[in-house]
C-alpha cells in the first residue's frame, strides 16, 4: 500500500507541475499575441490556444492543490468539532467530494469520446479538433478524481486503524 501510495503522490506531483507548463504556455501566447500587434502581424487563434493552456492548467493543478491543502475546505467547521463527530463529518465530506469529482471525470471523458467520434472543430479561428485540448481537461479532472478517492481510502483506513 505504502508503495501505490508513493506512486500516486507522484502522480499528482507531475500534474502541478504539467499545471505549471501550461501556465508557462498561457504567458507566452499572451506575450506573442501582444509583440504581434506591436509589430503589425496576425497569428490565427491564439486567444483560443491561451484559453486551452488556461483550462489544462486549471485541470491539471486541481490534484496537486488538494494535495497540498490549497483548496478551500471546511477545517473552519471542523476544527469546532472533535472526537467521532469529527471523522465522520470528514469521511462524509471526502464521500461526497468523490462522487462529485467521480461524476465531472466521467462526464469529460464522455464528452471527449463524443468529439473524437464526430471530429468536433472549435469555431474559433484555429478550427482545431476540440478533442484535442478536451485531453487535458478529462486527464485533469480523472487525476484529481483519484486524488480525492485516495484521500479517502487513506482516511477510512487511519480511523479504521487508529
Amino acid at each position: 500500500m505504502s508503495e501505490l501510495n508513493n506512486y500516486l503522490n507522484k502522480i499528482y506531483k507531475y500534474s502541478g507541475y504539467i499545471a505549471a507548463f501550461f501556465l508557462i504556455l498561457v504567458a507566452v501566447f499572451i506575450l506573442i499575441g501582444i509583440s504581434s500587434r506591436i509589430f503589425g502581424f496576425y497569428i490565427r487563434g491564439l486567444a483560443e490556444y491561451s484559453g486551452y493552456c488556461m483550462a489544462a492548467s486549471s485541470f491539471f493543478a486541481l490534484a496537486f492543490t488538494f494535495v497540498e491543502g490549497g483548496h478551500i475546505r471546511i477545517t473552519l467547521f471542523l476544527e469546532k468539532i472533535s472526537g467521532n463527530k469529527k471523522k465522520y463529518l470528514e469521511n462524509w465530506c471526502l464521500i461526497i467530494a468523490s462522487f462529485f469529482s467521480g461524476y465531472l471525470a466521467f462526464y469529460f471523458i464522455k464528452m471527449l469520446i463524443i468529439s473524437y467520434k464526430f471530429q468536433e472543430r472549435s469555431e474559433g479561428a484555429d478550427e482545431i479538433l476540440i478533442w484535442i485540448p478536451q485531453t487535458s481537461v478529462a486527464i485533469g479532472s480523472s487525476v484529481f478524481f483519484i486524488c480525492i478517492f485516495h484521500k479517502l481510502i487513506l482516511t477510512t483506513l487511519n480511523k479504521s486503524n487508529g
